[in-house]
């Protein structure tokens, strides 16, 4: 790890002073972290669409299940950002294999149903480790800060459930009153046009908060990190002696 080289000036936080050093180091490199993520999620949501036909709640659920494998693209940019590297989607693509296909079916089944991903991911896709050694680094990374990261779920979870409702309640705002507003009869309405607004609601929610989600677990991640391995010590010296 070239610790020197890292954008960030490392110390020992709190978690949630880490979560918003990853938020920090999202914003600072918006510009390239997120069309890099648009780039893999959009089209992914417009054939999730397709499935409406089958039924009109399926477009969300497919996209709620596929958030963790979105996130390791973010995942990926977000470590390049850390050393002041810019991401294109090029760069994705030449990666794609480690980034897309790698621990696959434990993406989408395991880690969707984990409530501290975004804290622990960092350790299966970016450290290269595998069974036993990697299960002793998640508990060991994750020894008295679980607890901290399942509640940053919650809060990004509540945040997205906010943000999605917000936004299907804005079509009846926005709509001449002819009546009183059921959202028992909004929800059951199976309409295509519904089933649209509904999968694009809940498309854009994700699209906007779930970069944040990633770089917040980052952010834990790394302060962990200066935690068990001084690595803000460690980058003082090598600067310092690079001077």
């Amino acid at each position: 790890m070239r610790v020197e080289a890292m954008s960030l000036v490392l110390r020992p936080r709190s978690p949630w002073e880490g979560c918003d050093l990853g938020v920090r180091l999202l914003q600072s490199h918006l510009s390239s972290v997120y069309p890099t993520y648009l780039a893999v999620a959009l089209p992914l949501f417009v054939v999730f669409y397709t499935t409406v036909g089958v039924a009109s709640w399926l477009p969300s659920l497919l996209i709620w299940i596929s958030k963790p494998w979105l996130d390791r693209t973010l995942l990926f940019a977000l470590s390049r950002a850390l050393f002041g590297e810019a991401t294109r989607f090029r760069a994705v693509w030449a990666a794609r294999r480690e980034v897309w296909v790698s621990q696959l079916p434990t993406t989408l089944t395991l880690r969707r149903l984990s409530a501290s991903r975004s804290f622990t991911q960092p350790v299966l896709q970016l450290e290269g480790l595998a069974g036993v050694e990697r299960s002793v680094r998640v508990r060991q990374l994750a020894h008295r800060h679980r607890g901290t990261a399942r509640m940053m779920t919650q809060v990004f979870a509540a945040a997205e459930l906010a943000l999605f409702a917000s936004m299907l309640s804005l079509q009846e705002w926005l709509a001449p009153h002819t009546g009183s507003f059921n959202l028992l009869e909004f929800l059951q309405n199976s309409s295509r046009e519904q089933a649209l607004y509904t999968t694009v609601s809940y498309a854009a929610a994700v699209a906007f908060l779930e970069p944040f989600y990633v770089a917040a677990g980052f952010g834990m991640y790394l302060n962990r990190r200066v935690e068990l391995e001084a690595w803000d010590v460690e980058q003082e010296l090598r600067r310092a002696f690079a001077s």
